[in-house]
């Protein structure tokens, strides 16, 4: 019998462009809030916040990074950035008593929103940072697409279903 358990990210790498970053850093990826609306009116008996199906508020990375150095400037240029998280997730099976590692892949399109230089203290790390707004994100599960958002292509296609398919048609695209 197998009870499989992610338990946690063993290790991650940046990539842009296909090019590992250098540095250390840690990321704070971004958040799904999907965009509401309040709803109220006849045949309703308040009023009910209901969410627009495929559309969602910002989306924030954030890249924190130890020491300030090349790519916190390279990542400040005012274009959108193409950028690859990918993970190993280490995996307990309870059935047999083995671990093994999944890969985890997130690809972003990212424009840089804010550049944090840091701080300057004698040895300590600096702190800087990069936060960018995501433009289109995706995401993979040991090799099986989970999720992928492209805002400026009305694509929002989560576990294999595509919530904006008849948006697009009916929009003529």
């Amino acid at each position: 019998m197998s009870n499989k358990m992610a338990e946690k990210l063993t290790n991650f790498r940046v990539y842009l462009d296909g090019k590992d970053l250098l540095g250390s850093a840690d990321v704070q990826l971004p958040e799904l809030a999907a965009m509401t609306d309040s709803v109220k009116g006849a045949g309703i008996a308040g009023e009910v916040e209901v969410p627009i199906i495929g559309h969602y508020s910002s989306m924030a990375l954030t890249i924190n990074w130890r020491t300030f150095n090349g790519d916190t400037t390279t990542l400040a240029k005012p274009m959108a950035h193409h950028l690859e998280l990918r993970g190993s997730v280490q995996v307990y099976d309870a059935g047999t008593g083995k671990y093994s590692i999944v890969g985890q892949k997130i690809v972003v399109k990212a424009v840089p929103k804010k550049t944090a230089l840091g701080k300057l203290d004698v040895g300590a790390g600096q702190d800087s940072s990069s936060e960018f707004e995501v433009n289109y994100i995706k995401v993979f599960l040991d090799g099986k697409e989970k999720l992928e958002i492209d805002k400026y292509n009305y694509i929002c296609i989560i576990d294999g279903e595509d919530f904006l398919a008849e948006t697009r048609t009916a929009l003529g695209l």
